[in-house]
């Protein structure tokens, strides 16, 4: 496996002995390869995986664990995971993911909102779909409360869909749930593929979960022994093509980015909390205007007690164009991102690195430190300011 030559001191790489783990978990699985059987029961109840019946009390002697995803309880990533991960029969499997697709909503929290878990059927796993978010569904999950009785050795974060280098990595649900293992004491993996337009398949979802499967049994046996990283998590990103990735490589976070463009859109478009698209024909948005302009009498009819029919209409606005109601101006936005990411490309970060079709591991820490060029000269300035005479001359 290679590895980058140089590596940040505030950055822990996973040590000697988790590597060579690891290795030795890549040689075994590929000597498994081809005796490989499904999961299913034998006739005495038993689990069986791989070959081997599980016994009921050998279940019990297995590690959990937790997995979730940004991409929400649906998302091909996450149901191909959970497949490998059952399939492989080396942990017991318990998922707790949002509702809906709650990527790019990094580490938020709901603090003001009852949470709703709802079970769902996923063979082999004990499964919940929430409604809050994926650090919800993490603190959740280790509570002891949707779980009774669960402690998870890990928890697994994925497989998004696209890559999570960079600055993605702020705003990532997906990360975000790793992270909030981390800060409940749970090592934790991030696992994102880098899906591209007219390039990847939900097929692929499957590769990168099997690429995946002997780093998260390196991880598990490890965590065991002692002997994994406790303070980082891994941020795990898979090539376009994982069938063909040139192996494992250790990263540093890199300042790629995709950027943002605000564009004005009608108030039109923000009706019913969705935007309608350019390609949408006249005849849609007329229903569409004509749904909502129903609704609003219907609203105002049931308020009001009166039985008259009513004839609404809806203004339209041109985009950028403010609406005005009451003295209170209404402007409506869209953001827009970039196909194509900026930023420095170097082997040694998580970007340029995966584009080379390495599949890249970069080491998360919790911390935000700067380099210590930087907390002088921070320094440097503040004892600066201080030193004025008086605030004018600020």
């Amino acid at each position: 496996m290679a590895s980058g030559n140089s590596i940040e001191n505030r950055i822990m790489a996973p040590p000697p002995v988790f590597l060579s783990s690891l290795n030795e978990v890549l040689k075994n699985r590929q000597q498994q390869q081809q005796k490989k059987e499904p999961v299913g029961c034998d006739d005495s109840g038993k689990i069986v995986a791989g070959g081997d019946a599980v016994s009921k009390k050998e279940e019990d002697l297995r590690p959990s664990v937790l997995v979730t995803s940004g991409d929400g309880i649906g998302a091909s990533g996450l149901r191909y995971l959970v497949e490998a991960l059952v399939n492989g029969g080396r942990c017991n499997v318990n998922v707790c993911a949002p509702d809906e697709d709650k990527s790019w909503i990094s580490h938020s929290v709901s603090t003001r909102e009852t949470l709703v878990a709802s079970t769902v059927d996923i063979k082999g796993a004990t499964a919940y779909e929430s409604s809050g978010t994926p650090s919800d569904c993490v603190s959740l999950g280790l509570s002891g409360m949707l779980f009774p009785g669960v402690k998870p050795a890990m928890v697994i974060s994925g497989i998004h869909k696209g890559s999570n280098c960079g600055h993605h990595i702020i705003y990532s649900g997906t990360v975000a749930g790793a992270r909030e293992a981390l800060l409940n004491g749970v090592p934790s993996i991030a696992i994102s593929l880098n899906w591209k337009k007219d390039e990847s398949c939900d097929s692929h979802f499957k590769e990168a979960a099997e690429i995946c499967l002997p780093l998260i049994y390196a991880a598990l046996r490890d965590i065991e022994k002692g002997a994994y990283p406790r303070d980082c998590l891994l941020n795990i990103d898979i090539p376009t093509r994982p069938s063909v990735h040139k192996g494992f490589k250790v990263t540093r976070q890199s300042m790629s980015r995709l950027l943002a463009s605000w564009q004005a859109v009608t108030s039109q478009r923000h009706l019913s909390g969705q935007f309608m698209s350019r390609e949408q024909s006249l005849g849609i948005q007329l229903a569409q205007l004509g749904r909502a302009a129903s609704a609003a009498g219907a609203a105002r009819r049931h308020m009001s007690g009166k039985k008259n029919v009513e004839v609404e209409s809806v203004a339209v606005t041109k985009p950028g164009k403010p609406e005005s109601q009451n003295g209170v101006i209404k402007k409506y936005f869209r953001v827009q991102f970039s196909e194509h990411e900026c930023g420095e490309k170097d082997d040694e970060l998580d970007s340029g690195t995966l584009e080379e079709g390495f599949v890249t591991v970069t080491p998360l820490g919790l911390t935000s430190n700067v380099d210590v060029e930087t907390r002088t000269s921070t320094a440097a300035w503040l004892d600066t300011v201080l030193s004025l005479e008086s605030p004018e001359g600020v």
